[in-house]
């Protein structure tokens, strides 16, 4: 007679469906796993037996066979060793083997039984919901995995906690949605002293989406101004909320029980690799543009990244998804990042400043920038000089408008955007219109066609730069509820796409 019992093997953000059997049969003593596992599920039987017998059961001296089907899947991680115990209490006749079935379990267990939280228990839940079973996990990662309400959610402190569950002795009760609620500290918008235009692209960035870059001189607030950001942008849509959690649970970075509603802010450091930032490891883990998605991507000292890291960005920005290809895995993460750049003007930094003067100017920027190739540079929306802050200005009192001033004419803008892409397959803000869209809710008037027309011929724009203005124009007029895109709105897309051209 066969036992059997479910979980899931990670791909990507996908959980893949597996059925755990066991077999005990007459022979000589032994416990196996097959069905190609790795190291940490191959240990598993050493740490059920454990748990076992930290309950008083002990195991009957028979041939015991554990079957991961199907056999050709690769099994990774510690999250086997519960639904292996389910498997074998179901075969042992301690629990109801229907019980067992109806279930998809995942769970490290330790060596008393206790019930040790895992990663991935979120598309964990969404497998179980699939397949109208019962998700089983521990009681640390329920909240996360409880958020999607098509599936019965229960959380166990310990093996023992199981076995009274199924046998009726003590049901447990189903998990609850957890949310984390982060605090974005005493940051604000009107922090920055002056810097009114840099403001501005901040606010057309953030109700568009739309990737920005800012050159400036040390000081002068880039890094600043990136921080506060996430001041400003809109909470995460429920559907944006679980996409994002899908893969920050896969990464194992759910660790506070829930999820959370604030979009991501990823700053990696110029020393990244590629696996780090692409993704990519033995196990083709999410890197940081995945991470990032559904958020933002801050790339501060852009040059000094290296180039083959800024490189393999072109794809994901243009598409939005990304294959990390490996020997053993071929995986597909979403990556629909806000990316927000940041340079100095050359190596030392000083080639604007006229009270210093840089021997090497201008071949200094020039070869510093240089790194920046231009396709790259073709994807951003947004460019800017930042101009230096003089330090008398820093004495003056606060003014501007306040984060939550430009929050709400962003959620404004925003809410334009969701109702007319609501029909759109893919689409949801205006730096994601393409095609017959782009052409049918981005088309200027006359008058700023005419303009339009005439800022490419002068300066050479490419179909995706003047694409791209179409995109921040759109934006421009959504943030003055506008339903039409007139020539100053195209004016002043025009002014950040032409911001660092030789020509200006």
């Amino acid at each position: 007679m066969v036992a059997r019992a479910y979980t899931v093997a990670f791909e990507g953000v996908e959980a893949h469906q597996v059925e755990v059997q066991c077999s005990v049969t007459a022979g000589l003593p032994s416990f196996s796993i097959v069905g190609l596992p790795d190291k940490a599920v191959s240990e598993a039987r050493d740490r059920v037996r454990a748990a076992l017998n930290s309950m008083a059961i002990a195991l009957p001296s028979k041939r015991i066979t554990i079957n991961l089907s199907p056999a050709d899947l690769p099994k990774e991680g510690s999250h086997f060793d519960l639904p292996v115990a389910v498997a074998l209490l179901a075969a042992l006749q301690i629990i109801p083997e229907d019980a067992a079935e109806a279930t998809v379990s995942l769970g490290e267990l330790s060596l008393d039984g206790t019930l040790v939280s895992v990663s991935g228990a979120l598309p964990a839940a969404m497998t179980a919901a699939t397949g109208h079973r019962t998700l089983l996990c521990p009681e640390e990662s329920g909240a996360e995995a409880a958020w999607v309400g098509d599936a019965q959610v229960i959380g166990a402190k310990s093996l023992a906690d199981v076995v009274r569950h199924f046998t009726g002795q003590s049901p447990l009760p189903a998990a609850q949605p957890g949310e984390i609620t982060t605090a974005t500290g005493h940051k604000d918008l009107r922090d920055v002293k002056g810097q009114e235009r840099a403001k501005r692209a901040l606010e057309i960035a953030a109700a568009g989406n739309h990737h920005f870059f800012m050159l400036g001189s040390p000081g002068s607030g880039k890094s600043m101004l990136a921080a506060r950001l996430a001041t400003i942008l809109p909470p995460l849509s429920p559907q944006e909320a679980l996409e994002t959690s899908m893969i920050h649970s896969v990464a194992g970075l759910l660790d506070q029980g829930g999820i959370s509603r604030n979009r991501p802010f990823r700053e990696p450091h110029h020393t990244a690799s590629m696996a780090a930032i692409v993704g990519g490891g033995r196990r083709a883990q999410p890197g940081e543009i995945s991470l990032a998605h559904n958020g933002v991507l801050f790339l501060d000292e852009l040059p000094e990244f290296s180039r083959a890291v800024l490189e393999t960005l072109r794809q994901p920005i243009e598409t939005g998804d990304v294959m990390v290809a490996r020997a053993n895995a071929h995986v597909r993460y979403p990556c629909r990042f806000m990316l927000i750049a940041a340079a100095n003007p050359c190596r030392c930094g000083d080639m604007y400043d006229p009270a210093k003067a840089c021997s090497r100017a201008p071949n200094c920027g020039e070869d510093y920038l240089g790194k920046i190739s231009g396709p790259l540079m073709d994807r951003i929306d947004l460019r800017l000089e930042v101009p230096p802050v003089g330090f008398r200005d820093l004495d003056l009192p606060a003014d501007g408008e306040t984060s939550a001033t430009v929050a709400a004419r962003v959620q404004k803008a925003r809410d334009l955007q969701t109702a007319r892409y609501a029909e759109a397959d893919g689409i949801r803000v205006n730096a994601d219109i393409h095609g017959t869209t782009l052409e049918d809710v981005a088309a200027p008037d006359a008058e700023g066609r005419a303009f339009l027309l005439k800022v490419a011929e002068k300066f050479g724009l490419s179909a995706r730069g003047y694409h791209r203005v179409l995109r921040v124009a759109r934006t421009i007029a959504d943030l003055e509820a506008s339903p039409d895109i007139r020539k100053p709105h195209v004016a002043e897309a025009v002014s950040f796409r032409l911001q660092m051209t030789k020509e200006v």
